[in-house]
């Protein structure tokens, strides 16, 4: 196992927690002519660049009339995003006119510097979580914004509920045999052909051990152990964490009987060394923890 972070993680800034309770410093950080900020509009982030070497694009908050969300500091420049998505044409907005265009993070995130990657995606689930918790979930009650946009703050006085952005913790785990088969699956809404491995959601009063024991028999019907943990990765699509893990069988007939897989099966170690992507297999999409866990056994036998 490799030390190297997964794309989306280690965003290379100071989150400057303790800044986001000072209204004062936030809004002359907001107004000054030095810092930036990371627009996102419809989930999307603001790219420039070739197709196939995009770069994130940061620019100067004047004339960008939005909520801010503070991200944190770069070499101690304020930086900041905004949530675009009210508007209805981007490229009327002259403060974003000629600086690029808004791109998907799914399709540019594994071909950006890794570092703009993590700071997209940090900025995507930043917005993401604000866009969806305008209300208050005690009380019904409008939500303002507070500490920079990390807190949601209910506006009823007799509830004055504080929420905090969340994260869904998710496993996703390489089934291996102890030798060299390994369990990939697809579900039906994957691209063509493409083959990953099983993953599911952490439950309310489970280990993440337990959950990696439950969700393999309830998807492909096998038992494991040696449940091992290896890495962790962002995934801002829309707000998880997944927390990789590898961990063998001690039993072999799958059985895919609940619908949560189209298909799955063992495949030899050799054949994914060797296959060439095409229509009928290739492996998860590269920036995902999936595509790592899958090469890291491979190189390991």
């Amino acid at each position: 196992m490799t030390n190297r972070p997964n794309i989306y993680a280690a965003a290379p800034i100071d989150r400057a927690s303790l800044r986001r309770k000072d209204e004062d410093w936030l809004t002359e950080a907001w107004l000054a002519p030095a810092s930036r900020v990371l627009p996102i509009w419809q989930t999307k982030s603001l790219v420039a660049g070739p197709e196939d070497a995009p770069r994130a694009v940061l620019l100067p908050a004047e004339g960008l009339d939005a909520v801010p969300i503070f991200l944190g500091l770069m070499d101690g420049v304020p930086v900041f995003t905004v949530d675009l998505s009210m508007v209805e044409d981007p490229d009327a907005l002259p403060a974003l006119r000629g600086h690029g265009r808004f791109e998907d993070l799914r399709v540019t995130g594994p071909l950006m510097p890794e570092g703009e990657a993590a700071l997209c995606a940090y900025a995507r689930g930043m917005v993401w979580w604000n866009a969806r918790h305008r209300f208050c979930g005690v009380c019904g009650s409008p939500a303002a914004t507070a500490e920079g946009g990390h807190v949601r703050l209910c506006t009823n006085p007799g509830c004055a509920t504080h929420h905090f952005p969340r994260t869904d913790p998710a496993v996703i785990m390489l089934v291996h045999d102890g030798g060299d088969r390994a369990v990939l699956g697809r579900q039906s809404r994957f691209p063509p052909g493409m083959h990953s491995v099983l993953a599911g959601f952490l439950e309310p009063g489970e280990s993440l051990e337990d959950t990696v024991a439950r969700e393999v028999f309830e998807e492909v019907g096998l038992t494991v152990t040696d449940i091992q943990y290896r890495s962790s990765q962002p995934w801002p699509f829309p707000s998880s964490l997944m927390l990789g893990f590898t961990a063998r069988a001690t039993s072999f007939d799958i059985d895919t009987g609940n619908d949560e897989l189209e298909s799955a099966r063992w495949f030899d170690r050799d054949f994914l060394r060797t296959h060439t992507p095409d229509e009928t297999f290739r492996l998860a999409r590269p920036d995902s923890i999936a595509h790592r866990l899958i090469r890291e056994w491979m190189a390991e036998g």
